[in-house]
């Protein structure tokens, strides 16, 4: 696997990728990602293999952190593998860094219930483990995984808030939570 930054011949269909594989909810506006790429605030990578365009990873930096805000295999190509191979070059390329990612949590109750436990299972067979909090960002509650070393509240507030900038920092609510926090109630930082 290959990993090169976004350019402009395949944005579009990072984009398109990008719409397509998250729901509206988890979606930052698309124009924040590039402009954030652009300012050298995240890594905004277009994934290829021999010339062939596979999908996309965006990733927010600092110094020994890594979020893998956004993944995505176009999907004619998902099934192949691309996804583990994916995640072994970020894990090289990001290599002394404490790698972390979201995830929906394991509802019972979610209509895509099976789904979310397969894409678990696959991060844990990639060497991602539990981080013990949950993640808020904007509405949304997540799981986190990472590998590399824990990632604290405050490791995430100050990544986010770097990545959203004045005034979103203030605006966007994006925080870690306690495991049992469900609505976040609570700010751990």
């Amino acid at each position: 696997m290959e990993l090169k930054l976004i350019d402009p011949s395949n944005e579009k269909r990072a984009q398109r990728l990008y719409e397509e594989a998250f729901p509206r909810e988890e979606r930052a506006p698309f124009c924040l990602l590039r402009k954030r790429a652009r300012q050298g605030r995240a890594d905004f990578w277009s994934l290829t293999e021999s010339g062939e365009w596979i999908g996309m990873a965006y990733i927010l930096r600092g110094n020994d952190l890594a979020y893998l805000f956004y993944f995505a295999i176009d999907k004619e190509k998902r099934g192949r593998g691309y996804g583990t191979s994916t995640i072994e070059a970020l894990k090289k390329q990001y290599r002394g860094c404490r790698l972390f990612l979201a995830l929906e949590t394991l509802d019972k109750a979610a209509a895509n219930y099976d789904q979310r436990v397969k894409r678990r299972d696959f991060y844990a067979r990639c060497g991602l483990t539990p981080i013990p909090y949950r993640l808020k960002e904007a509405s949304v509650i997540f799981d986190v995984m990472g590998i590399g070393g824990t990632v604290r509240p405050e490791d995430y507030k100050m990544l986010t808030d770097k990545w959203l900038g004045w005034p979103l920092k203030w605006i966007i609510d994006m925080r870690f939570l306690e495991k049992d926090q469900q609505m976040g109630l609570k700010n751990n930082c």
